[in-house]
Parts: C-alpha cells; sequence; structure tokens
C-alpha cells in the first residue's frame, strides 16, 4: 500500500467526475493495464455481512492452514472504506497473463517440473507495482486527488473488487473467471478520494460446469465456491513450511511450486489471449526444468536462478522440499534415484525427510536396508525413516 506522491507544482485539472473516469482509463490502457474499472468504496451492509460471513466460515473450519494472516483485520477485508475512509471509489485494474500453450501438457512430462504459469516470469508485483504507481502518478499530478495503491499488500478482498467493476466472477473454484481473459488476470487496486461513475458488476457464469471440482487433484475444492486451503497444491507448496502429509504427497504429482489444473480447465479460456506484458513472458529455465537438475541448487544457485521471481520467496530448503516429493512421484527411476540418494544428505532436515520418503517410493528394498540403521540425528527426519510405509500399512 502506499499513498499519493509529493505535491506538484502545476495547477491541477479540473474535470467532471465522467471525464475523469475516463482519462484514467484511458490512461491505464496506455501503461499496459488490459482491464480497468470502477466501483463504489463502500458496500452496502448487507453485502459487507455476507462477506464477513463467509469469511468467518472458512476461518472457523480452519481451511486457511498456516496462512493466520487471513484471520485478521476481517472487517477491513470485507470492505474497502475500512480500510481507508477516505475511500470513495476502487479502481481495479489487471493484466492478462495467459500462457501460449496448455498448462496442463507438462504434467505428463514427469522428469520435469511444473511450475504454475503466473511464477514463470518476473514477479507479477513488481510488475503491476510500477504500473499502479505510474498511473496513480498521473492522477494525482493531473487532478490531485487523494489516492492508495494496492497490490496484494493489504486487506483488501481483490477479487470482489474485480467482480464489483466488471472483470469477471468468482468462479467455483473461488478464482476470478473472465469472458474476455479466461482464468488468466493479475488483480491491483487504486483507492480514490472522489466518487466516481460505476462500472457494471459482473454475474456468474458457472452454470452447471464442475470442471474445476472434478480435476482437483486432492480435492480442495469440496463444493462450488469453497475452497480448503490445507488440501490446495497451491497451498502446499507455497505457505506450507514443514513436510506436506503423507497422504497429499503421491497427489504433488511433478508439481513443484503452484498448480494450474483448476484455471487451466475452466471453458472459459477458449476465449483468452496470450498475455502481452513482455516482463510476464516465461523464462526458458522455468517452463520445463528437469527435476534432476533442480535437486542440485544449493542457496547461491537457487537465488541466481529464481532472482525476480515469485519462486524466491518461500526459499531453497522448501522448494527442493517440492523437488524431492516430486522425484518420489516420478517414473524415471535411472534419473530420479541418483537426485534422491544425494538429498539423503542435504544440510536441511526439511528436505532430507522428503528425499527418505521419495526413497521409499522409488526403491523400497534400499530403504528398508538403510532403515535398520538410520543415522540421522534430526527427530523429523527420523520419524520419516520410521514412518510405515503404505504397504505396511495396507497389511
Amino acid at each position: 500500500m502506499s499513498r499519493h506522491p509529493p505535491t506538484p507544482k502545476c495547477k491541477p485539472r479540473t474535470a467532471t467526475p465522467a471525464e475523469l473516469r475516463d482519462a484514467i482509463r484511458d490512461e491505464a490502457l496506455r501503461l499496459g493495464f488490459d482491464a480497468v474499472g470502477f466501483a463504489p468504496a463502500n458496500l452496502a451492509p448487507k453485502a459487507r455481512d455476507e462477506r464477513l460471513q463467509r469469511l468467518g466460515e472458512f476461518l472457523d473450519a480452519g481451511w486457511q492452514g498456516d496462512m493466520g494472516w487471513l484471520g485478521k483485520r476481517t472487517e477491513q477485508r470485507a470492505d474497502p472504506q475500512t480500510l481507508w475512509r477516505e475511500a470513495r471509489t476502487v479502481v481495479s485494474l489487471a493484466i492478462n497473463y495467459a500462457p501460449a500453450s496448455d498448462p496442463l501438457e507438462i504434467l505428463r512430462h514427469d522428469e520435469r517440473a511444473a511450475i504454475s504459469v503466473y511464477a514463470q516470469g518476473r514477479d507479477y508485483h513488481e510488475v503491476m507495482k510500477s504500473k499502479l504507481k505510474a498511473l496513480g502518478r498521473f492522477i494525482w499530478d493531473t487532478y490531485q486527488h487523494d489516492l492508495k495503491v494496492f497490490v496484494d499488500t493489504a486487506p483488501l478482498m481483490e477479487k470482489p473488487a474485480a467482480q464489483a467493476v466488471g472483470h469477471g466472477w468468482q468462479g467455483k473454484h473461488t478464482n476470478l473467471v473472465s469472458r474476455q481473459f479466461g482464468s488468466w488476470l493479475f488483480l491491483g487496486e487504486i483507492l480514490l478520494s472522489v466518487e466516481l461513475p460505476a462500472d457494471q458488476p459482473e454475474t456468474d457464469h458457472c452454470g452447471q460446469c464442475r470442471a474445476c471440482l472434478d480435476i482437483c487433484p486432492t480435492n480442495a475444492i469440496p463444493q462450488p465456491y469453497r475452497l480448503e486451503a490445507r488440501r490446495c497444491i497451491s497451498y502446499l507448496t507455497i505457505e506450507h513450511g514443514g513436510p506436506i502429509d503423507r497422504e497429499l504427497r503421491p497427489l504433488l504429482g511433478n508439481r513443484i511450486y503452484g498448480c494450474d489444473d483448476c484455471l487451466a480447465v475452466c471453458p472459459w479460456n477458449k476465449f483468452a489471449k496470450q498475455a502481452r506484458e513482455a516482463a510476464l513472458m516465461p523464462r526458458p529455465a522455468l517452463t520445463a526444468p528437469l527435476l534432476a537438475e533442480l535437486a542440485t541448487l544449493d542457496d547461491a544457485a537457487f537465488r541466481k536462478r529464481f532472482a525476480g521471481t515469485a519462486v524466491k520467496r518461500i526459499g531453497r530448503d522448501r522448494l527442493v522440499r517440492n523437488v524431492a516429493y516430486a522425484l518420489g512421484n516420478s517414473t524415471k527411476r535411472e534419473t530420479a534415484l541418483p537426485a534422491v540418494e544425494a538429498l539423503l544428505e542435504d544440510s536441511s532436515p526439511l528436505v532430507r525427510g522428503a528425499a527418505v520418503w521419495a526413497l521409499s517410493r522409488l526403491a523400497p528394498e534400499e530403504f528398508a536396508r538403510r532403515r535398520k540403521a538410520i543415522k540421522d540425528r534430526d527427530d523429523g527426519v527420523r520419524a520419516e525413516w520410521l514412518a510405515p510405509r503404505l504397504e505396511e500399512v495396507a497389511q
């Protein structure tokens, strides 16, 4: 969140609310945003109460997992005007990041890593923030209206705001769906201290479709419009810091950072066009890297490879933990097993524990032999060695 820039020397331009709205829209499109819309910042009591109720149900069920921050400042999450009392208009801005090819194709190549589309280029927060600040500068320099800029940096519910301005609707997978851009929109907001004419909100067009629910590998969408984050692969591989539940590890497949399944399967993607923002274009080293290669990354190599991307924020150990699980799920034993054996000696207990599980999958006899003489002193790693394997449980 950021405030308006310093006061300029020039005299502010006068404009009617409709003229100001149109000028902001034109400048936003010039800056490279793909969609821009306007909605009132103050919610009707009924709409605010509905948001609070749904958020409360999510939190009461404990579906937020390790994301404890979701339970804080809930009033502000439900109503933009409680975040900033002077706010009168929400300007919701979106950038298209649609991929050139089907993100599900990589899942057929289990010797390679599947990285979520949004994380294959430059961190979208930086791209969005730069454009939002440029737009905020234009508004302040030209018209001198107070404003605040947001890009996933404050308790502002971005998807409801995007629906309120007409960008799309929250689909059954809880993500935004657009008739023009499908599932592939990054969102950011500007709160303005001036009231501007509002756009028409979008309505739900999911109909009877269940594609996103049915494709989820971990059944993280138990019913339409309800997401249990604790089972979501994006949450597990990005937000969750410890070992992933054993029952879920086989379901990760080769996904090491995020998951695009519910987004990619959406029928509305047939209308999506490939992203045009150069900074968001996928880096070749991140589109389909070999798992065995990623397993060799130390901290310096990790930082170099993922510099400027969203992947960097989870750190080397968490990423290589995910890589180890993916290696354990690979059918390419001849390349996966040597990589896993090397990770058994990793300096991180988190990685070593994941490697133990992977070894039990790839080489059960070798796992059984090593388990008889456990040398690792970390309690968590020892627990992985001693945990019963699935066939042992079945017996």
